[in-house]
């Protein structure tokens, strides 16, 4: 009797000892940290404000998953008199390289949090200053996110910044597993001429539905025979790259479909893409019509449809690329044979009105750009004098 009670005993203290060991390693619930608005740019390109160090000025950051680090604006660092150190690091965008200093152990203020010990390495973001007629004080990118779990809702313009821990996803989404080591790889399918599968970077950081590198789109000929390429520029780390915009029958991710996307072709010419392990990149203005939980420690991207998720998409084809240099929207590339040069507008013309629209503002600017088969009248100022230029609006579906 007494040996039954004794191994009873045991079978007792071991099962509690058990218990208390689960219990110690059960990880906290994670919980809100703050909650901050942001900003949505063309092509749903997010903006979050900040303060570096003890600077009273707010910054202007792009919100990046496809920047594996964090960085300042080299205008930006030169306002504040701060000092980069000078290194041989190197950082790589499609449309070049560069060598790029670093400011250390810095503290990024948002309202309700501080984020230590950053390394911020500098770059020329002039391009994208006039790109978005808003100034771009730097990038966002993995250095932060893979700190806590952020929560991004297009429906509401707020961003969640939360603790590590168990959370539970709301139900209506999908989980995706992306391969992760600095930069979310996830696999989709693309349609068109032929159907495959491939990896593709989760890239909120671009204002694009879908890039495909051209090495990517000839190797597979994954285009139907009967597309048509229309010339365009795009801009990005590097400067400005001449690139070609057309249209896939069908992209696929998780168990969610999208058919007839506007799709950017580029010359990979820096490897970006690391070609063929990635055929591009998938971009925000896909990425936003999901509300999406970014939880890199669990190597975990949720996402659930939100009101956006019908949004028409844009097949509009100028041929012009609006800039914001000086104060003033400025006429950059124009395609040729596109219908901006048909109408004769040039590279360099200022953007004096659009559709008797004399507001001065780019992104008013663009967005009536974003007519497909209707006419447009521009007023334009060339040379001191004042031109008005008509044409129509060509769609590329």
């Amino acid at each position: 009797m007494m040996k039954k009670i004794f191994v009873t005993a045991i079978a007792v203290f071991l099962a509690t000892s058990f218990v208390k060991a689960q219990e110690e390693f059960i990880e906290p619930p994670s919980r809100l940290l703050t909650r901050i608005p942001f900003t949505q740019l063309t092509g749903g390109v997010i903006i979050l404000r900040a303060t570096l160090d003890e600077f009273a000025d707010t910054l202007n950051f792009i919100l990046d998953s496809g920047s594996s680090g964090i960085s300042l604006d080299s205008t930006t660092v030169s306002k504040l008199k701060l000092v980069p150190e000078q290194t041989d690091k190197t950082i790589r965008g499609i449309a070049g390289i560069k060598k790029v200093g670093f400011l250390y152990k810095r503290k990024l203020h948002f309202p309700g949090l501080t984020v230590d010990n950053l390394d911020f390495h500098v770059n020329d973001y002039s391009i994208l200053t006039t790109v978005y007629g808003e100034q771009i004080d730097g990038i966002i990118g993995y250095s932060v996110l893979s700190r806590y779990i952020v929560k991004i809702n297009y429906d509401s313009l707020k961003l969640d910044f939360c603790s590590k821990g168990t959370i539970r996803y709301p139900r209506g989404g999908f989980l995706t597993k992306p391969i992760l080591s600095t930069l979310p790889v996830q696999f989709a399918r693309v349609k068109d001429e032929h159907t495959l599968t491939a990896r593709f970077l989760h890239d909120i950081g671009a204002g694009v539905c879908l890039m495909l590198s051209r090495d990517f789109a000839e190797d597979s000929a994954i285009l139907s025979r009967k597309r048509k390429l229309f010339a365009k520029e795009g801009e990005g780390v590097g400067g400005k790259i001449d690139m070609h915009v057309t249209v896939v029958k069908e992209f696929k991710f998780g168990p969610y479909r999208f058919r007839n996307v506007p799709t950017y072709i580029f010359d990979d010419v820096y490897n970006v893409t690391s070609y063929p392990y990635l055929g591009g990149l998938i971009g925000n203005d896909l990425l936003r019509r999901f509300n999406t939980i970014i939880n890199y420690e669990k190597r975990d991207i949720y996402m659930i449809p939100n009101s956006h998720y019908r949004d028409p998409f844009d097949y509009s084809y100028s041929g012009i690329e609006l800039y914001f240099v000086n104060g003033l929207v400025e006429v950059g590339d124009v395609a040729k044979g596109s219908p901006a040069e048909s109408a004769g507008l040039r590279e360099g013309d200022i953007v004096v009105a659009i559709n008797n629209n004399f507001s001065g503002n780019l992104n008013q600017y663009k967005i009536a750009l974003q007519s497909a088969n209707e006419r447009l009248k521009m007023i334009v100022r060339r040379d001191g004098e004042l031109k008005q230029i008509e044409f129509k609006v060509k769609s590329i579906l």
